[in-house]
């Protein structure tokens, strides 16, 4: 009988439930105990959800307070010193967060023995999707034991309901892969000492009561370093011998195996699970060399995307790996954890009809899996019903219309390479840029949004629901907007920013002033922690039917006499960051979004404003995870990069942001976009990340960031003085910006005032130390 079975789920709660227990935890207003308690009810209402579609392998233990990295590296007591953990039994809460978030020298943190000082862990992009994970520190000293058994903690939970899950258990050789040794250990030499704690995991799982365990090993589908070969080896002949009676199933996903195929044939498990969403070509290869006897877990419907499943075309696929291999050890599951779509269709009431009948959100896709593992048993007749709907959808969608706009199509053809080039080489734009704008050493500036405070939001919401006229909610914008404006010539900030108050977020507000744009009202997605956004729908062709931004730049460059940046977020950022139409190129469809972009930038240059931001922080997310496919992406995303920029003059100043990302693999690519500014996340690795431009000979301005905005923590002039001493030390001095990691939307203005004054005072200090 095939097994119905899922590799995770949504996290945050259909009604982003869990955000607001973190961060009423967070404000002091629910403790440790109610946290908890919230958290489990999250889990009982998933396995609920799961259950009623008939899924039979449920997975637990893919919740997380915050990330399941980070919680996974805190099981196995991978814990540095001065976060309050003694060494002995499981880590608080209050080190999980000091971890998460960086410390704030709160009275609690110090009874809990954490340092002032503490700073948040790197985070960075869960390969190349928009989920975020803190990454773990290690080095030759960890001394790795298992200080909690979270996955049999989750296996006796949902026993206590009669539900026996699937516990997902990050393995022991991606786990390395994707941690940071501090002290140039390499990060497969700790194997040895992990191992042990792997099996005590694994043993106390099987103690619980489970029958099965998934171990993600997510690094199998990419390029693997050298010993990573052996390392798998090793490890899994090892947990094999762990549990004897308990069965596991090895889960890749994002990618297909290729040559990594033969390493994951040959481990001693119970089961493997293929993404054929994003390595479908995989499949027949791996008939070809998977043994008879193991299971192959078949991830036919897309965890990544909110299409809805070709139910006939799904079932066809699953009949010939059925026709070579049986059923009896088969599973029909979502090509990863249903981590990156939203929960449920039930409430987007106002989604053009058309659309939503193409759609599938977690809870749909539930449906779509049991009635394929039911209809590869039972036959066609068992799931007629939802056969005929599927054919319906699908004929209708590709009779649509409204998908093609013949005068996109026109632009697009008629792109030339020109029109994806400035005018003159850096150094001379730099020189008319300066005369322009007579900026001093360091300038500083901020990102781009200033805090969504509560008051925002609600005036955003009040005017939604028709309580405040256009006109009201214009004029308190524009108050914003002022006192913003006033704020930073008063702080001495060089270049200034209105603080995007009438912004919802930097890819809707965007998106809904763009064509082939669709909106949901719950479509909540997990980024990280509490943090959750709602990716926008691309379903048809994209163009700009009016300017989205330039009244705004034009009024906050009428209050003063200092440049206002521009801020638009870019093409390659608003392609990853929705989720894409399937029926064309990806590339095509960032050439659409840069053309519409480059209209912007041009309203934005005749307006006056002298400086444009194009942020790209999705550039390196959208890198593909095998080498071999990154040159063409690379190409083609630096291409509609310029293409969106390359309208204007040389006094013109671009500038671009990227945050969280290793640039070492992309380096050129970055200079390729040929941005006269970018500003990059440098503070949690402590300008490590430079090194990649330093290494390239970076030849344009760099604004390493020197105050973390995802920690609520406000380092001080001094602190960041020394950051840019040593972006110094990598770059030259005078194409150096002063600015923080990231915008500001998130933070408060307790917060973004008093460290932005500090940065301001870094800067001077700089100045000061080079005359």
């Amino acid at each position: 009988m095939t097994i119905a079975a899922t590799l995770g789920y949504p996290r945050i709660g259909p009604r982003r439930e869990w955000k607001a227990a973190l961060e009423s935890h967070w404000a002091g207003t629910l403790d440790a105990v109610g946290l908890a308690t919230a958290g489990a009810a999250l889990r009982m209402r998933a396995r609920a959800t799961q259950r009623g579609a008939g899924i039979g392998h449920i997975a637990s233990a893919d919740f997380a307070f915050y990330d399941h990295v980070l919680e996974t590296a805190l099981a196995f007591g991978a814990i540095p010193e001065g976060y309050g953990w003694d060494g002995e039994g499981p880590a608080s809460l209050a080190t999980l967060f000091a971890l998460a978030r960086g410390a704030r020298g709160t009275e609690a943190e110090r009874a809990a023995g954490i340092a002032a000082d503490a700073p948040a862990l790197e985070m960075t992009k869960w390969f190349d999707t928009n989920y975020h994970y803190l990454v773990p520190r290690l080095s030759a000293a960890t001394r790795f034991r298992l200080v909690q058994n979270r996955w049999a903690e989750a296996v006796t939970e949902g026993l206590a309901e009669n539900c026996r899950t699937r516990p997902v258990l990050l393995g022991p050789v991606s786990f390395l892969l994707l941690s940071k040794p501090e002290d140039g250990t390499p990060p497969l030499a700790l194997l040895p000492a992990l191992l042990p704690a792997y099996e005590a995991a694994l043993r106390g799982i099987a103690e619980a009561g489970a029958a099965w365990v998934q171990i993600d090993e997510p690094c199998l589908v990419t390029d693997l370093p050298a010993g990573a070969a052996e390392a798998y080896a090793t490890a899994y002949a090892r947990l094999a011998q762990a549990a004897p009676g308990l069965k596991t199933l090895i889960a890749t996903y994002f990618g297909g195996l290729r040559d990594n195929l033969a390493i994951a044939a040959g481990l001693p498990v119970d089961g493997l699970h293929l993404d054929l969403t994003r390595g479908g070509e995989g499949l027949e290869p791996a008939l070809a060399v998977l043994p008879e006897d193991r299971w192959l877990s078949l991830g036919i419907v897309d965890g990544r995307n909110v299409w809805r499943t070709d139910l006939r075309a799904a079932l066809a696929t699953l009949r010939k790996v059925a026709d070579r291999r049986g059923t009896r050890r088969l599973m029909v599951a979502p090509s990863c954890s249903l981590l990156h779509v939203p929960h449920s269709l039930a409430r987007e009431d106002a989604l053009d009809p058309a659309l939503k009948r193409r759609l599938a959100f977690a809870e749909e896709k539930l449906a779509e899996v049991s009635a394929l593992a039911r209809g590869l048993d039972e036959g066609d007749g068992a799931i007629a019903a939802a056969l005929a709907e599927s054919d319906r959808v699908m004929a209708e969608w590709r009779a649509d219309a409204r998908l093609h706009d013949p005068a996109v199509a026109a632009a697009v053809a008629a792109v030339t390479p020109a029109m994806a080039q400035r005018g003159s080489a850096y150094p001379q734009r730099a020189e008319a840029q300066q005369q322009r704008l007579h900026l001093p050493p360091f300038p500083v500036t901020s990102i781009g949004s200033f805090p969504q405070t509560a008051g925002v939001r609600q005036a955003r919401a009040a005017h939604a629901r028709g309580e405040i006229s256009d006109a009201d909610y214009e004029a308190g914008l524009r108050t914003m907007t002022a006192e913003a404006i006033a704020w930073q010539e008063a702080e001495d900030v060089d270049v200034l920013v209105h603080g995007e108050f009438e912004r919802n977020d930097m890819v809707k507000y965007f998106g809904e002033r763009l064509a082939g744009y669709a909106f949901t009202k719950h479509g909540w997605v997990q980024s990280y922690g509490s943090r959750c956004v709602a990716p926008p729908i691309i379903w048809g062709d994209v163009s700009r039917p009016e300017p989205m931004t330039v009244e705004w730049a034009r009024y906050a460059q009428s209050l003063t006499d200092k440049p206002v940046k521009g801020m638009l977020t870019g093409p390659v950022t608003m392609l990853f960051w929705a989720f894409v139409r399937e029926d064309i190129p990806r590339s095509e469809v960032c050439t659409q979004i840069a053309l519409a972009l480059r209209e912007e930038v041009c309203d934005l240059e005749k307006a006056g404003i002298a400086i444009i931001q194009i942020d790209e922080p999705a550039f390196r997310e959208g890198l593909p995870l095998r080498r071999a496919d990154q040159a063409a992406y690379l190409d083609w995303a630096a291409f509609c990069f310029r293409l969106s920029a390359s309208g204007v003059v040389d006094a013109t100043q671009i500038h671009t942001h990227m945050c969280y990302a290793e640039f070492n693999d992309i380096i050129g690519a970055i200079a390729a976009m040929d941005a006269d500014v970018i500003s990059i996340e440098t503070t949690r690795s402590r300008m490590e990340l430079l090194n990649a431009f330093t290494q390239f000979d970076y030849p344009n301005a760099i604004g390493p960031g020197v105050w973390d905005i995802h920690s609520p923590r406000v380092p001080g002039a001094a602190e960041m003085a020394e950051l840019l001493r040593l972006a110094a030390a990598h770059l030259p001095r005078e194409r150096l910006w002063v600015n923080p990691d990231c915008g500001c939307k998130t933070r408060g203005w307790a917060e973004v005032k008093p460290a932005m004054r500090n940065l301001v005072a870094a800067a001077k200090q700089l100045r000061a130390e080079a005359v």
